[in-house]
């Protein structure tokens, strides 16, 4: 388990640092997205993800990794404004919002470490193809739920499913990073 915790921790610096730098380029401006573009941004990105995985000929020289770290960022991103809402105009300082950032990737390690106990790290095992698949499906359970209104009958919510969204994005780039 030490050893998925520091790859995780590594994955989720390299996006963090990302978010940063994307901070002081363009603010919070992100916080005028209401949740169902920020799930359609993911979805673009999954998507994308599923069509470099497909096709033999790439037309723009970015791989997976890059996508996978947008699912990453966005996925906090929603995280983020299921918690405060959209706003009219950017609200949040670079530092404001790296610490809700941080925060929610707390919540997602230790969600990530309680799973990968249960399931005895099955992920090492799963192909990368699989992990998208999984994220595209999530996606289209947020989609449904988002259609009714944030409202389950039995199925966890929308932040369970961006959570799972994360972890298995950097499930994802740690078998990226090995290859």
């Amino acid at each position: 388990m030490q050893n998925t915790s520091e790859q995780y921790d590594a994955v989720v610096n390299e996006c963090r640092s990302l978010f940063i730098k994307k901070m002081s380029d363009y603010g919070s401006a992100w916080r005028i997205l209401r949740l169902p573009s920020l799930t359609d941004q993911i979805f673009i990105k999954a998507q994308r993800i599923r069509q470099l995985q497909e096709n033999d000929v790439r037309k723009v020289d970015e791989g997976e990794k890059s996508e996978f770290i947008g699912i990453i960022n966005y996925s906090i991103m929603a995280l983020v404004q299921l918690e405060l809402g959209f706003v009219e105009q950017p609200d949040l300082t670079t530092e404001e919002a790296t610490v809700l950032y941080d925060k929610y990737v707390t919540i997602t390690k230790d969600l990530m470490e309680k799973k990968n106990h249960d399931y005895g790290e099955a992920w090492r095992d799963m192909r990368v193809s699989s992990l998208t698949d999984l994220i595209l499906q999530k996606l289209l359970r947020v989609k449904q739920i988002e259609n009714n209104k944030g409202k389950t009958l039995v199925s966890e919510g929308i932040d369970a499913n961006y959570q799972d969204m994360i972890n298995y994005a950097v499930f994802a780039m740690i078998h990226l990073n090995e290859a």
